[in-house]
């Protein structure tokens, strides 16, 4: 979904504040293939060579921006890319860094690993909002893609060509789109191919075959109110959602790990700060359910949060730089600090351009305190600080009584808490939350397919 005009991932206001810091970098704003016009599926797509092309359009980008952006004023040495869309939508470029959002991160997180790790020299660093190296959800094989490719070819009469890919080809746009978008083939996502993406990314960080630049690699709190269900009334709820088959990529487990997941995340509310502060335990009254709180802390562990320990403890331990972060801002017209609300403060879009009706939201400052500003700005300048140096806590004008970003170490793992409620709107605090549910979503990552 979306595409690279959508206002509320305008680069000027950042861009701007890069200026105003004296860290000047270059945005540039790139577009690549969605859906089944990018992420086709099939025996034959595979066969042709022709999987996963939307992250082959960002790659292409990137060499792109190799041979041109000297001409715009920037240095090839140091390309940053920033994806920020949900949905496999974007990603965005500027002249210093690797950064993303969501589907976003996602594709920064590929492209660290992409063909095995294999360093092109495309760029010198990533940020990840909300995504991570090792994929948020479960890869499916071919088996699984197949009869999605095998109804659209049905749909638009290709079924009795010897090469339907290549009768795909000439299926004039509105018809194939039509058919796309008119069946459950609609969901497409990338797939291990052996090539781009060569082997499940829990494997080569364990083996260390990933680019190995310097990172900012961050979450919300509460992102699991976005991916997990909702009326969660009882633990046999929850694990009624977590076990299972695989269903349209998402990340269940066997039942045999019923217990061991029970006991990686016990029915306790203690255990689940910091996490969703905002209600109780017992939901109920929310129409949430009573055992929303837990399944919320484990999903947003599964989906995004534990993977983004694992990749900062990753490149700690191979001694390469990392800012680590947790969001803790409820934005405006929100019950939750959910995933992708850090967007509007990172882009500094405090007038909320962009949140409207057609996305059923409203601007994520409305009516709230000068702190949310002040905080839109640090973050905001932060990130271009980063983007220009490799340093976020090295810029003109950076407030006083703000703490320095703690590099994450292996001795001393620390991410800092963006939170409007606290002197100096940061603080920097132990990432050993969830220590024992986070450890064993890592620990069985090739349990999740991932």
């Amino acid at each position: 979904m979306g595409g690279t005009r959508d206002e509320r991932y305008n680069l000027s206001f950042i861009v701007n504040n890069g200026v105003e810091a004296d860290k000047p970098f270059i945005g540039v704003s790139i577009a690549y293939r969605l859906s089944a016009w990018g992420f086709l599926n099939s025996d034959e797509v595979s066969g042709a060579g022709q999987t996963n092309i939307g992250l082959r359009d960002q790659r292409l980008a990137l060499h792109w921006l190799q041979e041109n952006i000297a001409a715009f004023g920037g240095d090839p040495s140091k390309v940053t890319i920033w994806g920020k869309k949900a949905c496999m939508s974007e990603i965005d470029t500027s002249a210093d860094l690797l950064v993303g959002e969501s589907a976003g991160a996602g594709s920064v997180g590929w492209h660290l690993t992409a063909y095995n790790g294999r360093d092109d020299g495309l760029f010198r660093a990533g940020i990840m909002e909300s995504g991570n190296p090792v994929n948020y959800n479960s890869y499916q094989d071919l088996s699984y893609w197949q009869p999605k490719y095998d109804q659209i070819v049905n749909n638009v009469s290709c079924s009795d060509a010897i090469d339907t890919l290549d009768c795909l080809r000439h299926v004039p746009f509105e018809q194939l789109n039509a058919a796309i978008n008119t069946t459950s083939a609609q969901q497409w996502a990338p797939i291990v191919d052996g090539d781009f993406i060569a082997r499940w990314a829990s494997i080569q960080l364990a083996e260390g075959d990933f680019v190995k630049v310097p990172i900012i690699d961050g979450a919300n709190a509460d992102e699991g109110t976005a991916f997990g269900p909702y009326n969660v009334h009882s633990t046999a709820d929850w694990l009624a959602d977590a076990l299972g088959p695989p269903n349209n990529g998402s990340t269940n487990l066997p039942p045999h790990f019923s217990d061991e997941l029970q006991a990686a995340y016990p029915n306790d509310c203690s255990y689940y700060i910091p996490g969703p502060p905002e209600y109780a335990c017992n939901a109920s009254v929310a129409g949430l359910g009573d055992a929303f709180k837990r399944s919320a802390a484990y999903y947003g562990d599964l989906v995004m949060i534990a993977n983004r320990r694992g990749a900062c403890q990753t490149w700690a331990a191979n001694g390469i730089d990392a800012y680590c972060y947790r969001f803790n801002i409820i934005p405006a017209g929100l019950p939750f600090v959910t995933h992708f609300q850090e967007v509007a403060f990172v882009f500094d879009n405090t007038n909320g351009y962009g949140y409207n009706a057609l996305h059923g939201t409203i601007n994520p400052f409305a009516n709230k305190s000068e702190a949310y500003i002040q905080v839109a700005k640090l973050m905001s300048t932060s990130w271009a600080s980063f983007i220009a140096d490799l340093n976020p806590n090295n810029y003109t004008g950076r407030p006083s009584g703000t703490p320095d970003w703690a590099m994450y170490s292996v001795d001393n793992p620390q991410d800092i808490v963006w939170d409007v409620n606290v002197t100096g709107l940061a603080y920097n605090e132990p990432d050993t939350f969830r220590k024992e549910g986070i450890q064993f979503i890592l620990d069985h990552a090739l349990s999740y397919h991932r």
